[in-house]
């Protein structure tokens, strides 16, 4: 159902029943033959061979429409991870002053109490307080979270302070994801207790998960933000979130059903595609072929010019 596309190794989201409201019960795969009434597919007065050739166009039928319904209701949502916030300390007193002097791509705002140092590779910024504690921002992933503290702390070491890498922890994950249609959030947050909704404050609808802690920012447009401690909480919030907003989806419009009609044509011509292009690579190919090799009847001539020349040689 959805993926994490950053370079984090987060697996694909599973395809259960918490995304999809189709197919409640038993689903027609599961329905055996024998369960089927032989009065629904088959004439009364052929009782031997009919049923059999009839129950198997019946299961075919029945079996290509879930698969159609399953991908218009099945959807494929990216979360995307914008910025992933981590602190460690380095269990030793920091002078400020002289690392704003000695440091290298460094601010030092004397009003806030900190020194602000940035990195290119990965691009984060760093906090640094004179107490050792550093907060790091801006990464895309745990593990370059991790390696960008680790840089951090390597070049304080390298301004001359006894540094220590301990207590690292990732502080707060934001991500986002897009639903794969509009959401109607004035009846979305009436029937749910934890949506706040004030449009004079803010557009979006505020919802507060607790298992797990998050909190989700969710659009008309079907834009959600997420607010989490971990990757993978930010990706189970969405698994929780989406068979709830999909209750109160907006209708398609023509728009999205011609834009819909697109993808699946784009997803369906490659086995049908090598069809047509044979056809005309054989037709320029057969004349070549029935030239012959030998020079001296390259030379283009009528039928009767060709039996005189047959009978010279």
């Amino acid at each position: 159902m959805a993926t994490l596309i950053q370079e984090n190794g987060i697996k694909e989201l599973s395809k259960g029943t918490h995304g999809v409201v189709v197919n409640h019960g038993m689903t027609t795969h599961g329905v055996p033959n024998h369960m089927v009434p032989d009065h629904e597919y088959c004439e009364a007065g052929k009782p031997e061979q009919p049923p059999q050739q009839c129950l198997e166009t019946a299961d075919a039928t029945v079996q290509q429409a879930p698969m159609e319904e399953e991908e218009e209701e099945t959807p494929e949502i990216d979360i995307m991870i914008n910025n992933v916030v981590c602190s460690f300390s380095v269990k030793c007193h920091l002078n400020l002053r002289e690392i704003a002097l000695n440091g290298v791509n460094v601010e030092f705002r004397r009003e806030n109490g900190m020194v602000t140092m940035k990195l290119r590779r990965p691009y984060t910024t760093a906090s640094i307080w004179s107490s050792g504690r550093v907060t790091c921002t801006g990464a895309t992933s745990e593990d370059q979270a991790k390696i960008a503290a680790r840089r951090y702390a390597r070049a304080l070491q390298k301004l001359g302070f006894q540094v220590r890498f301990r207590n690292f922890r990732v502080v707060n994950v934001l991500g986002t994801c897009r639903m794969p249609f509009g959401i109607r959030i004035i009846a979305f947050s009436k029937k749910y207790k934890e949506a706040d909704y004030e449009p004079e404050l803010h557009p979006g609808v505020t919802y507060k998960l607790y298992n797990p802690k998050a909190t989700l920012k969710i659009f008309s447009t079907g834009g959600v933000t997420i607010t989490a401690r971990s990757v993978n909480d930010v990706q189970s919030a969405v698994e929780r979130i989406f068979p709830l907003v999909y209750e109160f989806r907006k209708p398609r419009t023509a728009a999205d059903e011609e834009l819909l009609r697109q993808r699946r044509a784009a997803r369906r011509p490659a086995p049908s595609a090598p069809a047509p292009r044979e056809v005309p690579r054989e037709t320029p190919e057969a004349p070549p072929a029935r030239v012959p090799t030998d020079p001296m009847h390259l030379v283009t001539l009528s039928d009767d010019e060709d039996a005189d020349a047959d009978a010279w040689e």
